[in-house]
């Protein structure tokens, strides 16, 4: 099945223009690693570029949604429906040459995601999902894993930064996690193909503390509608407010919860 609803045309259509300004940037930033000014001052213009992309060809679709992004900030129009953009998550990789970072767009729709994009340009791997409507992985559809026994689980997790005032607390819990699980724990570099890889069964779960909106906004849905459940750290559902969430099937984030608390 293909989702090709007005507004999953949109964002694909959105995310394809963009992600090939992307491609063509990672091809110089591999090049730059070796200058000694370094590609940082590229990077940033990049993630610029691609976010003034995304906006241009969503609001010209659809000029009367609102706005928010990671670099632009919030653009108020139509408050009822909403485009959440993340031009490049997990910048940091993108910066060194890594290939290993995406494009996420999600649509909210009285303050509900309605629609979700995870594109990872390099991969050309696109996690799509409408409420109501499945998840998938380029036209395949996607479910989280089956596993029920958090020690056989593949666990990803983000952070924390070197500035981040809960960066003992995250060491604690990821030492709490090793205890727990046969496998090591893995860390990215990008929390929205965490979420997406948890939604295609990729891994069994995911946590992290500090997470924006537009980090998480795409993949809620793509989760939700891959089977998955979404919890804050202390296992209610205010992920988005508390900045700290939890992603796994509905046995696996039982577990997780109970170990974090």
């Amino acid at each position: 099945m293909k989702l090709n609803s007005a507004n999953i045309n949109v964002m694909v259509n959105a995310c394809r223009k963009a992600s090939k300004t992307l491609i063509r940037d990672f091809g110089e930033v591999e090049k730059l690693q070796v200058s000694l000014k370094g590609p940082g001052d590229f990077v940033t213009a990049s993630d610029k570029k691609v976010e003034k992309i995304l906006i241009e060809e969503l609001l010209k679709a659809r000029p009367t949604y609102s706005i928010l992004s990671e670099e632009a900030g919030e653009i108020n129009n139509d408050i009822s429906f909403k485009w959440v953009i993340d031009p490049i998550d997990g910048t940091a990789n993108f910066l060194h040459g890594i290939p290993h970072f995406a494009i996420s767009v999600g649509l909210e729709h009285n303050n509900e995601i309605i629609c979700g994009i995870i594109y990872d340009p390099i991969k050309d791997e696109m996690f799509i999902a409408e409420k109501g409507k499945g998840a998938y992985l380029n036209n395949y559809r996607i479910r989280v894993s089956s596993r029920s026994k958090l020690k056989d689980c593949i666990i990803f997790t983000g952070g924390p930064k070197r500035e981040a005032k809960d960066k003992e607390l995250s060491l604690k819990e990821y030492l709490k996690f090793s205890s727990e699980v046969s496998i090591p724990i893995r860390k990215l570099g990008s929390a929205s193909l965490d979420i997406a890889y948890v939604a295609a069964g990729r891994c069994d779960g995911f946590w992290q503390r500090n997470l924006n909106y537009w980090d998480i906004a795409a993949g809620i849905i793509i989760v939700k509608e891959a089977g998955g459940f979404l919890k804050d750290i202390s296992g209610g559902e205010n992920y988005i407010e508390n900045k700290t969430i939890i992603v796994a099937n509905s046995k696996i984030s039982k577990e997780m919860i109970e170990v974090l608390n």
